[in-house]
């Protein structure tokens, strides 16, 4: 197996709404909101209207990603042995993604995300992480994570206590590690750990501008920059308009976005540029490769709506 990914087991529920139903739900327009109060998530469900449901998460966007480019991957992630839960588990294994998760009747239901996308294509996503985000060391293979070439996770799934024991178990039996830091809420929410993770257990590491110069504290990118130089690790950046760059050592490449698209919806923008430079670089492709690769990933999938190609 080439990639085993790791990450929140969510149903994305896509809608269209107007901006001013950001406005009146107090929502911050292009982040993303944790939910913990179920019946205030379930109320703000009946009041939009359902595009479509997909088997989402982060990381299992990028994972499906990977298997359309015909790699061998899997994943594992917590759902509840619910009518949500059956759904995921289908969707990914009509995609070719093998599931390495036994559901069981939790106490919370599964996961799900609405992600509201306004007129001007930018998404706003309300999450309640139900039993996903209760991943524990229990729900983690040894065995599948030491079949992997590379254990992709990312920032949303870290959280103190039984998410953190999940991550620390999974890095321990890798053969190679590569996270996103996935969200600027996430970045600044758990600083200190992540820092240490990019730092010292990550190998490779997906970041967008404002999420790499929040978890530094840089003033410019240059600071981004030197930081990255220093580590000697990969990482990748999107930098939106300005395209993306990967850092390794005295390496940096930069490559530049396409133009002229016509963009409906940028859910899963990064999650495809993961998959298309993961796929690349699993398969040896020069770092300019894999970073064209990733642009060519993230440039389809926002011209259509949704995380899935």
């Amino acid at each position: 197996m080439k990639v085993l990914g790791i990450g929140n087991a969510i149903v994305d529920v896509i809608c269209k709404v107007d901006d001013s139903f950001i406005t009146q739900n107090n929502l911050t327009k292009s982040t993303m909101k944790l939910f913990f109060d179920e019946s205030e998530f379930k109320n703000l469900l009946t009041n939009v209207k359902i595009e479509k449901t997909v088997s989402g998460g982060s990381v299992a966007n990028s994972i499906v990603g990977l298997s359309q480019l015909g790699n061998k991957v899997g994943f594992i992630g917590k759902v509840s042995d619910d009518e949500f839960g059956s759904k995921y588990e289908e969707g990914l294994k009509k995609e070719n993604v093998e599931y390495f998760y036994s559901k069981k009747k939790e106490k919370l239901p599964t996961g799900t995300c609405l992600i509201l996308v306004t007129p001007d294509s930018e998404r706003t996503m309300c999450t309640f992480l139900g039993t996903a985000g209760k991943i524990n060391e229990n729900d983690v293979s040894s065995d599948a994570i030491k079949k992997g070439e590379i254990i992709f996770l990312e920032g949303y799934l870290w959280d103190e206590g039984e998410p953190k024991k999940a991550f620390d178990k999974a890095i321990s039996s890798a053969n190679k590690v590569a996270m996103s830091l996935s969200d600027l809420f996430c970045v600044d929410r758990h600083k200190p750990h992540f820092l240490n993770l990019v730092k010292n257990k990550i190998d490779i590491t997906f970041s967008n501008e404002q999420e790499i110069t929040s978890l530094i504290e840089a003033k410019n990118f240059d600071e981004v920059v030197n930081f990255s130089k220093q580590l000697n690790k990969l990482v990748i950046i999107t930098r939106g308009e300005k395209g993306a760059v990967a850092i390794k050592g005295d390496e940096f490449v930069e490559s530049n976005v396409q133009k002229n698209l016509k963009i409906v919806d940028l859910t899963g923008a990064g999650d495809l540029f993961a998959a298309g430079f993961l796929h690349g670089y699993i398969n040896r492709l020069s770092t300019k490769q894999c970073l064209e690769k990733g642009t060519e990933m993230s440039s389809r999938v926002i011209q259509q709506f949704g995380a899935r190609l």
